[in-house]
């Protein structure tokens, strides 16, 4: 019984210590003075890095990216376009028809509609001149597909051909609206808005005055299209698609996009009503982003640095020196190994730099897309969540020897089934660090990890000709002193 509470005592020491001192130099001695059961030994080893070029990332996130950018630090020119579905609340409803008092002909008609693109955040100059397209999408985008940010929906025959596209020019700060609503916040969000009143014809041929007479139209039709998000989809408005076409200088995150059509009704005196659509989580939103394909190649080549560049641009690859760790230490439990990755400051200064990516992500690289397409969690035992410092100036994985041992279960259990088990694999030892946006619940704890698509950039010490420090991986072992 003795032996089992020393042996408690004593990792949690060691591991205490470990997580509080980045100094390690005296634990061996300080522990074994005292606990001659327990033995404890420290190591340090080089670590490789590389920049590896990301062509595309799992397009998940709730935020739509729309504009043009050229980042100051680099030159790397970044667009956005977005694609964006509507819901529609479940048996929603009209007023009853014969209240409707817009009417042509005896029809009822949409005084006006238009889409709205809020945004609750942008980088660059919001007095930049922008250019975009609002297409009308063919048919849905499907479910159950997992579209990544390099999905172009033109490209791919999504967009109607003889549908409704709508050319919009703006700037972010709408500025026919007066400085004091848009000083408002409790009435004024800033959005993009699109009108669509121009005559629009329907896939059948008929010609309506409006977008928004032929949605109303459709729900006096049939209401049942409009009982579930699905059949509204798929039966009445299968999407827009907002693409950049001129402009450099803003991006906006557009985080609600808004169907809004407006009528007049009668209910003991005229009202004026509003129906809206929203895109939610409920149903798909993807980005399409696009950079310098030229730019990102030459920065990925730069071997005196590693990158990591956001959205969808480069990121940093980890070689972890496991045989070196493991070797002669068979009968040992690797406690701890910490390794930190330290940021070369950015020596453009300039109010559009941007900034450095906050949460970075560390996997095994061969789970570089199945993680997010499955969307798994950090586990810390095969995944590692490390957020920047400011005041170290650096990303710290505290601990990731549950990683350094998982590889070196697999290397050996692969060797022992195929001799040939590296030659297929030889990314084995190999972990990839990937800048992530992270969900939390009201106990702080990470319930959704996705790729960050933002505009983030940093350079981090590194690379096979890396001018500073190497990186080094801190190791603490342990194991039972029998002599």
């Amino acid at each position: 019984m003795k032996t089992i509470i020393y042996t408690v005592i004593a990792i949690m020491s060691c591991i205490t210590i470990a997580s509080c001192d980045d100094t390690t130099d005296s634990i061996g001695n300080s522990l074994t003075d005292n606990m001659d059961m327990l033995k404890v030994t420290t190591d340090t080893f080089n670590v490789a890095t590389r920049s590896i070029v990301a062509d595309s990332v799992l397009s998940r996130s709730t935020t739509g990216y729309l504009g043009k950018i050229r980042d100051i630090e680099t030159g790397n020119y970044i667009t956005g376009d977005f694609m964006a579905q509507f819901s529609t609340l479940e048996n929603y409803k009209l007023p009853e028809k014969d209240s409707i008092v817009s009417l042509q002909d005896g029809e009822v008609i949409a005084d006006s509609c238009s889409i709205r693109l809020f945004y609750t955040d942008y980088y660059g100059d919001s007095l930049a001149t922008m250019n975009i397209t609002a297409y009308e999408m063919n048919e849905p985008m499907k479910e159950g597909v997992k579209y990544y940010s390099n999905f172009d929906p033109i490209a791919e025959g999504l967009i109607r051909n003889d549908g409704m596209k709508v050319n919009k020019t703006y700037t972010l700060t709408d500025l026919s609206i007066s400085d004091e609503d848009r000083a408002d916040e409790s009435s004024y969000t800033p959005n993009i808005k699109i009108n669509l009143n121009k005559p629009y014809t329907d896939k059948n041929g008929v010609t309506y005055n409006n977008y928004g007479t032929y949605i109303m139209r459709m729900y006096y039709e049939d209401p049942d299209r409009f009982k579930n998000s699905y059949n509204f989809i798929h039966e009445v408005c299968p999407g827009f698609y907002f693409k950049t076409n001129d402009g450099i200088g803003s991006m906006a995150y557009i985080t609600v996009s808004q169907l809004n059509i407006y009528f007049r009704y009668l209910n003991d005196s005229t009202y004026v009503g509003t129906t809206s659509f929203s895109a939610t989580e409920e149903v798909l939103q993807t980005t399409n982003i696009s950079n310098d394909k030229q730019n990102i190649a030459d920065l990925a080549n730069d071997n005196t640095c590693t990158y990591l560049k956001t959205p969808a641009g480069i990121f940093t690859e980890i070689t972890l020196p496991v045989d070196e760790i493991t070797e002669n230490h068979s009968n040992d439990t690797i406690n701890t190994a910490k390794i930190s990755l330290t940021r070369i400051n950015n020596n453009t200064h300039d109010e559009y730099s941007l900034s450095a990516p906050s949460t970075l992500l560390m996997i095994p690289k061969d789970s570089l897309y199945t993680f997010f397409e499955n969307g798994d969690n950090v586990d810390y035992k095969k995944s590692f969540i490390a957020t920047y410092s400011s005041s170290t100036n650096q990303y710290t994985f505290n601990n990731i020897s549950g990683m350094i041992t998982y590889m070196a279960d697999i290397k050996k259990k692969g060797l022992a089934e195929n001799s040939n088990w590296l030659n297929e694999h030889p990314d084995w030892n190999r972990v990839v660090v990937i800048p992530v946006s992270v969900t939390t619940n009201s106990s702080s704890q990470i319930v959704k990890i996705v790729h960050d698509m933002s505009l983030t950039s940093t350079k981090l010490v590194g690379g096979s000709e890396n001018p500073y420090e190497p990186i080094k991986i801190n190791v603490i072992y342990s194991k039972f002193n029998h002599e």
